[in-house]
């Protein structure tokens, strides 16, 4: 394979921030050619907003070497505020937007309205069939992720997504995207911005293997 004859030309240490409720399993079909550091999800303090549990999140940063951030969907939120504060070498998106403006009408209206603050947390065990629809898969890794979901971290996650208020662009940034994604808008194509025909919300378990050439190939030329 191309990228693994180039693998120790790599020197960069990639981190990595999966989606709402999500664990390091929706990288594993995905064959890194460097360093993939894995950032856990740790509890949100009471009333924390997305900056300041980005910036706890990233105390486990080595910023005196060379890195990069990849985020998928929420975790690419995530990954913007990061790299606002840190300036890494580049930002990968999965699946995810770069400035609040590529929110929906819908989405920043149930925001604005705070409806979502009237739903149970149990209301975000969402049915399977339901969940497979909207992310897009058929996965069985889908129910496995939503099984071991803390749903109260979810809710949270979901009220920080509807009210996310960033129009600050950052450097490097690489787009992935699907262009059935159901739950965040596909944006339009451009020099950083990569499209998976036909995927969904997570094209990076459906397609893993083009979505992970696409990392490496981002990774190497950086």
């Amino acid at each position: 394979m191309l990228f693994g004859a180039f693998s120790f030309l790599i020197n960069m240490k990639l981190y990595g921030i999966s989606g709402i409720g999500a664990d390091e399993r929706v990288y594993e079909g995905l064959s890194f050619n460097c360093e993939f550091v894995f950032i856990e999800w740790v509890k949100p303090y009471k009333s924390e907003y997305l900056k300041s549990y980005s910036a706890r999140l990233s105390s486990i940063i080595d910023t005196t070497e060379d890195f990069g951030l990849i985020g998928v969907s929420f975790g690419g939120l995530v990954a913007i505020e990061i790299a606002k504060v840190l300036n890494p070498q580049l930002v990968i998106l999965v699946s995810s937007i770069e400035v609040s403006s590529e929110l929906s009408s819908l989405y920043k209206y149930i925001g604005k309205a705070k409806l979502n603050r009237l739903f149970p947390v149990q209301f975000y065990d969402l049915p399977r069939n339901i969940a497979k629809f909207l992310f897009g898969t058929k996965s069985s890794l889908l129910n496995q992720i939503l099984d071991d979901t803390d749903l109260s971290f979810t809710k949270w996650a979901v009220n920080e997504l509807l009210n996310w208020e960033n129009e600050e662009k950052v450097n490097n940034v690489y787009r992935i995207h699907g262009t059935k994604d159901r739950l965040l808008k596909c944006p339009d194509k451009g020099s950083r911005t990569f499209i998976i025909k036909n995927g969904g919300h997570l094209t990076i378990i459906d397609q893993a293997k083009e979505v992970g050439d696409l990392v490496n190939l981002i990774v190497l030329s950086n």
